[in-house]
């Protein structure tokens, strides 16, 4: 019998599991605080418990605990990226940034991507597959155990996209944001999107306070095709309608996360049509000067053209930041430290 993912239940669940193997629903609580307060790894470390609960429920369940692999941390921020083996051999990677106003965390939802956006390193050899609830979560919970600091802020905005993976990110969302868990308020919870408009305007009717964030990357379809294999299926309209329906049923304004590519999306005109689209949506810009990748020839906007872009959005009346660039001295880059992984593993197999 295939084991049930004890980490992806919610307490309700797991109350219920109690009762199924004979044990008082009260064991589901303490059982959950372990798995999601107190964070542990094994059942044996379970110490309120019996021997004999602690060996039925290794028998009938399965603990997911992801094992680092690689942890890089930049001299220039302390921004940590860790490389993470699932059981199954792949490996997926996970970022914690520091910050003034806490500790942010960046996270996987897929091993790979299927997205193909041109200027990132996730896409590269495609999708393997999608991340359960458990292995979503227990990125951050590692993260929060190996550096002993609370983490406060969780963007799933790493390799993958969340909304191809809609049903295992929505009991992520809801494991994460539990009072019984970590608690970590749904406000401070960002998911990116490169635009699956259906599954977009889905997420608008779950009731939750996420912030969404759209990769936009583009003023227009064609360059968006250009950039974003998604802009096939989807127009720019059609996306941005789901969003302004994302706000409608929501009140969360909407973030549109825009890569700046040298000479490719950064122009005045580029600018122009940008708040043409977007002045009427309750947003924030996020301007990211691209990471360059070894795999693409795009290149990083220069400064004072992005301070330009950044200026003609908000003499428009639109909020806009600049992306602080972290972790540049390390894989910093979406998939850039899995990447780098899977090369040396190839190369170490060609030179046995």
């Amino acid at each position: 019998m295939e084991k049930i993912d004890i980490k992806s239940l919610n307490l309700n669940e797991l109350q219920d599991e109690m009762k199924e193997i004979g044990d008082k629903p009260f064991r589901g609580k303490q059982i959950y605080q372990w798995l999601h307060v107190r964070l542990v790894e094994n059942f044996s470390d379970m110490t309120n418990i019996s021997r004999e609960l602690q060996e039925k429920l290794d028998a009938r369940y399965h603990l997911t605990a992801l094992k680092p692999v690689e942890v890089q941390i930049s001299k220039i921020d302390g921004t940590s990226k860790y490389l993470f083996k699932l059981e199954d051999g792949n490996v997926i990677e996970s970022v914690l940034m520091k910050y003034k106003h806490g500790n942010s965390v960046c996270i996987s939802s897929q091993v790979g991507c299927r997205m193909g956006c041109r200027f990132c390193a996730s896409t590269i050899g495609g999708l393997e597959r999608s991340l359960t609830a458990s292995e979503m979560l227990d990125q951050i919970y590692r993260i929060q155990s190996d550096s002993g600091e609370r983490v406060s802020n969780v963007v799933v905005m790493g390799t993958g996209e969340p909304l191809d993976n809609y049903d295992n990110l929505l009991k992520f969302i809801h494991l994460l944001s539990d009072e019984n868990g970590l608690n970590i308020s749904q406000r401070n919870i960002t998911v990116s999107t490169c635009g699956i408009v259906p599954k977009i305007r889905e997420l608008a009717d779950e009731n939750l306070q996420i912030t969404l964030a759209l990769s936009l990357h583009a003023s227009n379809d064609e360059k968006r095709k250009a950039l974003m294999p998604i802009a096939f299926k989807y127009t720019l309209k059609e996306v941005l309608d789901a969003c302004r329906y994302y706000f409608a049923k929501t009140g969360r304004r909407i973030t549109f996360e825009y890569s700046l590519v040298g000479g490719v999306n950064d122009t005045d005109r580029d600018a122009k049509e940008l708040i043409a689209l977007i002045k009427d949506i309750n947003c924030h810009v996020n301007l990211i000067p691209v990471n360059p990748i070894k795999e693409r020839d795009f290149v990083q906007s220069q400064k004072k053209v992005i301070e330009n872009f950044k200026n003609k959005l908000e003499k428009n009346g639109i909020n806009v930041t600049i992306r602080r660039e972290m972790g540049r001295d390390i894989d910093g880059a979406c998939g850039q430290l899995r990447k780098s992984f899977a090369d040396r593993a190839e190369k170490k197999g060609e030179e046995k």
